[in-house]
């Protein structure tokens, strides 16, 4: 989702930079969901239970295309050389004091969630249950997990050792190793909690739409965009899950940027501002398309069908990841897909359905309410700007991407659109 260094040259078709991630792991990923949902609407499977089960349903075959197919655990990206095979005695003083740095990283983060009342109301209740199973089971596979990789790690010296080393009083400790392991924690403990809180809504929501009622286009294009928040949810939430070496979608680095971070935090609960009564909340005075184009059918039929194709293209943008996806985090520059038209393809679709959807300059209200809307609007989606901005920042202190955004600047086609729109 980010992507900018100088080319020495090029040839005459200007290649883009090969993407981290290959078509397959989201056809993959796509065709185990979708088997999945079909199943579930012809039982009427809707419940929190089998939206989890969608998550394996989309994961496995993402794993398994990944490292069948793909052969990611052969990357040189990973860190990892399978050559290499130290004994259990050489890793072994290593290896524990990396459990060590772990389990006081996780311990920290159930008493985070152990304070935040907010996080056992509503729907993120559901996320402390998931965790509340999975975290014993996770805590026992890691022993064997860092023992046995930790054998055949490059650098097996990572954050979460040094965390351990600075505990114990070792020497050798790197504190910008130690905040980047905390940075990326804390960005999967923020935002896998969110998605984990989304997902049974968002399944459940979609499963429960009578089919009989779709011969309506309106019925039709609200039910095929609760699919397209389907799919970039559970897609979103197994990259969440799946941060692992051999897999290669391991963190690379989070973000070290605090504007990136408060741009970021500003879209989600706790902090988001665009919520019902927040501070961005441009609804009041508004009413949504369905609303405003009530009694022009083809009208309305066919601005249903530009939200779906803009929803498409945001659920589109998360699978194209793979198994990679995550806010606020390097894990692999991606140029396939709809990247291959533009840097940022989710925010783009995102805020454009926004504005088409809610038409913020039409008012039930006043003039007032109408202009109040209108810039409320556009604050957010300079915030998301601003989010993009914060982000190439970050991608950018790696080459590749560099080089994919001076492909972008020159050949994508949304920024030649503009470079257009501009010209004219």
């Amino acid at each position: 989702m980010y992507h900018d260094a100088t080319l020495a040259a090029h040839s005459a078709a200007d290649p883009r930079p090969s993407s981290a991630v290959s078509h397959g792991v989201g056809i993959a990923g796509m065709a185990g969901l979708t088997l999945w949902l079909v199943a579930c609407l012809a039982i009427g499977m809707d419940g929190p239970y089998a939206a989890l089960v969608g998550l394996l349903a989309s994961g496995l075959p993402m794993v398994g295309w990944s490292l069948l197919v793909d052969k990611v655990h052969r990357s040189p990206t990973t860190g990892i050389d399978w050559s290499v095979k130290r004994t259990f005695a050489e890793t072994r003083d290593i290896s524990l004091t990396k459990l060590a740095g772990l389990y006081v990283t996780w311990g920290g983060i159930a008493i985070i969630y152990g304070v935040g009342r907010f996080y056992w109301e509503g729907n993120f209740a559901f996320a402390m249950w998931c965790f509340s199973w999975a975290v014993p089971i996770v805590a026992l596979v890691a022993v064997p997990y860092v023992l046995w990789l930790d054998r055949h790690l490059v650098e097996p010296h990572d954050g979460a050792w040094h965390l351990g080393a600075w505990l114990t009083g070792q020497r050798g400790v790197d504190r910008q190793a130690i905040h980047g392991h905390l940075r990326s924690w804390a960005v999967k403990a923020f935002f896998l909690a969110f998605m984990l809180a989304v997902v049974p809504g968002n399944f459940g929501g979609f499963i429960r739409t009578d089919l009989s009622g779709l011969r309506d286009p309106v019925a039709l294009a609200q039910w095929l965009i609760a699919l397209m928040f389907v799919i970039d949810v559970g897609f979103a939430t197994v990259g969440y899950i799946l941060t692992l070496r051999p897999l290669d979608s391991h963190i690379r680095s989070a973000n070290p940027f605090a504007a990136a971070w408060t741009a970021a935090l500003m879209c989600y609960p706790p902090f988001i501002l665009m919520e019902a009564g927040g501070p961005l909340d441009y609804h009041p005075g508004t009413q949504e398309w369905t609303d405003w184009f009530a009694g022009h059918p083809m009208l309305m039929s066919a601005w249903g069908a530009v939200l779906v194709v803009l929803t498409a293209i945001y659920a589109w943008a998360t699978v194209a990841f793979g198994l990679r996806f995550s806010n606020l985090t390097h894990r692999g520059i991606l140029t396939h897909g709809p990247y291959a038209f533009s840097r940022h393809p989710a925010y783009l679709s995102k805020n454009l359905f926004w504005w088409l959807s809610t038409l913020p300059i039409l008012t039930t209200g006043s003039v007032i309410d109408a202009v109040r809307a209108t810039a409320l609007m556009g604050v957010v989606s300079g915030i998301y700007y601003w989010r993009a901005r914060t982000e190439e920042r970050h991608l950018g202190l790696d080459p590749v991407y560099r080089e994919y955004s001076e492909w972008m600047t020159r050949r994508g086609a949304v920024p030649r659109f503009f470079r257009w729109m501009v010209a004219r």
